[in-house]
């Protein structure tokens, strides 16, 4: 296995922000629909395979299955060239700092993939919501099975961040998420075979996804497909999410989490990934021009 040194993953991660940067506005949002889609696949089944199993294995186990399952969508979108805002948010600004692009690029950048990310994100919420997430009957009737009662739990939980304590927490979670997040892509970089390139982002991923964290792209999925299930619980299934499926709505996916969560997630991936490595390596790059 080819393993880079750290200071020529640095400098690739720069290259890398310099070729996102250099593409068309229609095709940063077409990336960023098919990497919003991809994280979607693995919140999906991150949701699906942890159904039930804090009954019997207790919470850990359960944060434990949830996470290492839902690393199949970075995997997916770093093998194949999608684009995702917050892996973004650490590659564009290391190529304003290397090769000194404008960061109006990458601001641009960011808008671009951010909307595409958002669309691919709740065009698969929608898939699952009438998909695996609800049992249809002769009549047209729909009923939220086991999975859809899940997803809307944990789209309750996502909105429940109320009051400045509560925000405070979620902006800390954000950055660690993002941290997590680029290490991942860092590593992802170091590698050059399929094997190495699969385990180095497996990882992070699952350390930040078991631990609990907020990822703004995930929530664009999660919390929509909690949404748009929700119509179809049972009055026994809406007993189970209790008082708080009242805060679950359109304006508090924003006002609850995801704006936060995108402020603690640039900040995660800019400031403890992007900044901390370049002022790291920045002699040893200049060096290498």
């Amino acid at each position: 296995m080819v393993f880079h040194p750290p200071v020529a993953i640095v400098a690739k991660a720069g290259d890398a922000g310099k070729y996102k940067t250099s593409l068309p506005a229609w095709n940063m949002i077409l990336r960023g629909f098919m990497a919003g889609a991809y994280i979607a696949i693995g919140g999906a089944l991150a949701t699906v395979c942890s159904t039930g199993v804090s009954t019997f294995l207790g919470a850990g186990f359960a944060k434990l299955i949830l996470g290492a399952v839902f690393p199949v969508g970075l995997i997916i979108i770093v093998l194949t060239g999608a684009e995702l805002f917050t892996g973004d948010a650490m590659l564009a600004p290391m190529a304003a700092f290397i090769h000194k692009i404008s960061w109006a690029s990458v601001i641009n950048l960011w808008v671009w993939v951010y909307i595409g990310n958002l669309i691919g994100s709740i065009v698969y919420a929608y898939l699952m919501a009438v998909g695996p997430f609800t049992s249809w009957d002769a009549a047209g009737a729909g009923t939220a099975t086991a999975f859809g009662l899940s997803a809307v739990n944990i789209a309750a939980g996502k909105v429940s961040y109320v009051g400045l304590a509560a925000q405070w927490s979620l902006f800390w979670k954000a950055i660690g998420c993002n941290w997590l997040v680029n290490l991942a892509i860092l590593l992802g970089i170091c590698a050059d075979d399929l094997i190495g390139k699969f385990f180095g982002i497996w990882f992070p991923i699952m350390a930040f996804v078991s631990t609990g964290f907020e990822h703004c792209v995930a929530n664009m999925y999660f919390i929509p497909a909690g949404i748009m299930t929700a119509p179809y619980l049972t009055p026994e299934q809406v007993a189970i999410v209790g008082a708080k499926l009242q805060s679950l709505n359109w304006v508090t996916m924003w006002t609850n989490n995801i704006i936060m969560v995108t402020i603690g997630n640039t900040i995660g991936g800019l400031l403890f990934v992007g900044v901390l490595y370049w002022v790291a390596f920045k002699k040893e790059i200049a060096a290498l021009k």
